[in-house]
């Protein structure tokens, strides 16, 4: 769900202080101790924006990812055939959800771990479901189809099957663990309620799992790749993100004009969203969301039947993929 929030949430200043002190030190010792395929390098040239397109229009040929249908099942169970060829550990969070309307969901958030021993972890997580209504078509007669989500689903979780796969070829530093986490039923429910409001039917699977953190959370940082496809990729601070874990962005956004990203990754704040980021903040997880959410002219592709393949690239996946990797080889 990627919508306008209320105002963003306060920082917590003295817990951003600290994390900005740890991972300024990191940065300065990155590529020590190595071993094991990890350490050094800036991760440019690992991430195959091609492959990671692959990853996206084999998502688009099951059709609408919507919970509760064939699709949805079949999409997730050859996304956990892909992470467990890949990751050390994977963990199948199962969640029985009761919407509001009374029709129970069986989801799946999938947890992918590199190096699951190491105390030092770094999140990045996804959505994989798709919207079940087109509800912000301009066609009526559309607006009870389902949404593609070419952009709103599909190209994050391609962007993070991307980098499990430059993990998989080269693991991360020996002292750092690296965590994967597919999101289910973020998109289900009304785009413009309350997620923390009795009965919603939004932020589910992150929610979940803010509520039932694994041993050892929360992680140094967490980043949410949501809507990154577009081929008209300009990916300005999210307001919740910066307010909330700003050591993060200036992290990001640092690592991406150092790999020559500084065109995409555009300084000042625009959008002010709910995403899954925020239920990781409620968690007390460092998260923040890397987005664009100017889809198409005025955002006039978001939640309707145009968030198609045809307006998304191998060229936009790969420069965010480029980043994902280098966070993790210059931690």
């Amino acid at each position: 769900m990627k919508c306008p929030s209320l105002p963003p949430l306060p920082p917590r200043a003295v817990g951003a202080a600290v994390l900005a002190l740890l991972l300024a030190c990191q940065a300065k010792v990155s590529g020590g101790g190595g071993g094991g395929g990890g350490g050094g390098g800036t991760g440019a040239g690992e991430f195959d924006g091609q492959r990671a397109f692959g990853y996206l229009e084999r998502q688009m040929r099951f059709g609408p990812r919507i919970p509760g249908m064939p699709a949805h099942d079949s999409a997730g169970d050859w996304m956990l055939a892909q992470l467990r060829a890949r990751a050390d550990t994977v963990i199948v969070q199962e969640i029985v959800h009761k919407t509001k309307s009374g029709q129970v969901l069986h989801l799946r958030n999938f947890f992918a771990r590199f190096r699951p021993q190491a105390a030092e972890r770094v999140l990045f997580l996804a959505h994989w479901d798709t919207r079940p209504h087109a509800d912000q078509s301009p066609n009526l007669g559309h607006r009870r189809l389902p949404v593609p989500g070419a952009n709103d689903g599909a190209s994050g979780v391609a962007v993070l099957l991307g980098v499990a796969d430059a993990l998989k070829a080269k693991p991360p530093p020996p002292t750092l663990g690296v965590d994967l986490l597919f999101v289910d039923g973020e998109d289900y429910g009304d785009s413009w309620a309350d997620p923390y409001a009795e009965g919603s039917d939004v932020l589910i699977g992150s929610r979940w799992f803010a509520a039932h953190l694994p041993v050892g959370y929360p992680p140094l940082y967490a980043v949410l790749f949501d809507m990154v496809g577009d081929k008209d990729l300009n990916i300005y601070y999210e307001s919740n993100s910066q307010a909330f874990a700003p050591e993060v962005v200036d992290r990001v956004w640092r690592t991406a004009s150092e790999l020559g990203y500084g065109r995409v990754f555009l300084q000042g704040v625009k959008p002010n969203l709910i995403d899954d980021h925020v239920a990781l903040q409620k968690g007390g997880i460092h998260a923040i969301d890397v987005v664009d959410f100017d889809y198409g002219p005025n955002n006039a592709y978001w939640h309707t039947t145009d968030d198609t393949i045809d307006k998304v690239s191998a060229a936009s996946l790969k420069i965010v993929g480029d980043v994902a990797v280098a966070l993790v080889r210059n931690q």
